[in-house]
């Protein structure tokens, strides 16, 4: 305990949007209501955060979602005991091209609905024809190997007839860095989350030419990582902790609440940018190729429809990806491994006494809604949806093996028993 009575939490994050929730958990004081003295550190990139986590640190983490996931499977260089009671909103990021690959794509279809099939088609053409003409591969940044941007980049690279690993290269490049690396021209494009697209649009370097929820709407981003030791010794102070962030998230979530939050996050000791540069995503209207503002529906979702929930099958998605770009091998046996890396049961014993409705399953298929319904809940009415990938597909947790075949650029790779 600090002389002030409270439990200290020390927490690292980085300088995006998707941090809100923590920030506001601090700022707003939903933290300090529940008890707990919540600290937290602004780190550079996301192998920090994750190495810090490691050798004890922090206790809580922002935290890409499919880090605890990669931690489970032994894909860190240091082993890292983590797990996911609770996600941090939905949504939040876009992909960015370089002015000149942005007039390069515009020659081969219209980039200003942001949609992704028309853009992915766009990009399409200009490789192929860059591969005709013996010009160089394009190359693409993420933020992390283990990263939503990574795989939601892959898959629409990959449905748009764009072969990730032939007709591009990506490289890895912290959030911070990517508009710089644009505009010194050594990327043509990236897939980052707020403010890190507006930033290079508003320096006139850059062009939005789709966004995550055009890809794939309502989908995971960022998770709350805790140290499995910390929820192991501490059950009541993580529960205090996880209904401090779910208020956070229900303020975050209220437009009134928005020009204040994006003054907020906009200090130095956070994402360091004008509030002018944050709006964009809390209000989902960004500029798009011609020049034109259109309001991209679900861009961020701090609260609506679940999204603080850790979904089961967000995480099987993400090791669908895995494997299917061969970074892990697909085992049958692992699917429980993965499986408990994001805690459902966790998140129901904090919040249950909230009296609030809760999703009454732990696992659902992604990208089967195409409007907005209700789902079973512990009580009241939850709405779920519109949750839709971009190329029509869908994904049951209970297929994953025949879902990961379906991709021709996938592979199966069996573990050697």
């Amino acid at each position: 305990m600090t002389r002030t009575g409270l439990f200290p939490i020390h927490a690292g994050f980085l300088p995006l949007l998707d941090s809100a929730i923590l920030v506001a958990a601090r700022e707003k004081n939903f933290a300090r209501d529940e008890g707990i003295d919540l600290t937290l550190a602004r780190e550079n990139s996301w192998a920090n955060i994750r190495d810090r986590m490691a050798i004890g640190h922090f206790e809580a983490a922002h935290l890409l979602a499919p880090m605890p996931i990669a931690a489970r499977l032994g894909l860190t260089p240091m082993p890292l005991d983590v797990i996911a009671p609770m996600a941090l909103g939905l949504g939040g990021n876009a992909v960015t091209v370089s002015s000149a690959l942005a007039e390069a794509m515009a020659q081969e279809g219209d980039l200003s609905s942001l949609a992704a099939g028309p853009a992915g088609r766009a990009l399409a053409a200009v490789a192929a024809r860059r591969r005709r003409s013996g010009q160089p591969t394009l190359v693409f940044a993420v933020v992390h190997p283990h990263s939503g941007h990574n795989y939601e980049l892959r898959y629409w690279l990959a449905a748009s007839g764009v072969d990730p690993d032939r007709d591009m290269d990506i490289v890895i490049v912290p959030p911070p860095l990517l508009p710089d690396a644009l505009a010194a021209g050594r990327i043509d494009g990236y897939c980052v989350g707020e403010p890190w697209n507006s930033v290079a649009v508003a320096r006139g370097s850059g062009v939005i030419v789709t966004t995550k929820s055009g890809i794939w709407r309502s989908s995971p981003e960022k998770v709350l990582g805790i140290s499995g030791r910390f929820a192991q010794n501490h059950p009541e102070i993580l529960k205090a902790l996880l209904r401090a962030l779910w208020r956070a998230a229900e303020w975050c979530g209220d437009p009134q609440n928005h020009e204040e939050l994006a003054h907020i996050l906009a200090a130095d000791k956070y994402v360091s940018v004008a509030p002018d540069l944050l709006l964009p995503a809390l209000s989902g209207v960004f500029k798009g190729a011609d020049g034109a503002y259109r309001r991209i529906p679900d861009f961020f979702i701090p609260f609506e429809r679940a999204a603080t929930f850790p979904w089961i099958s967000h995480a099987l998605w993400f090791y669908s990806q895995m494997v299917r770009w061969g970074q892990a091998e697909w085992d049958p046996g692992r699917l429980e491994i993965v499986a408990q890396s994001y805690r459902p049961d966790l998140y129901r014993n904090a919040l249950a006494a909230l009296d609030i409705p809760l999703p009454a399953a732990s696992a659902k298929v992604e990208g089967a809604l195409t409007e907005t319904v209700p789902v079973g809940a512990s009580k009241g009415e939850l709405l779920l949806g519109p949750d839709g990938f971009f190329d029509g597909k869908s994904f049951d947790p209970d297929a994953i093996e025949s879902y990961i075949r379906s991709f021709e650029s996938g592979s199966i790779r069996r573990s050697v028993p």
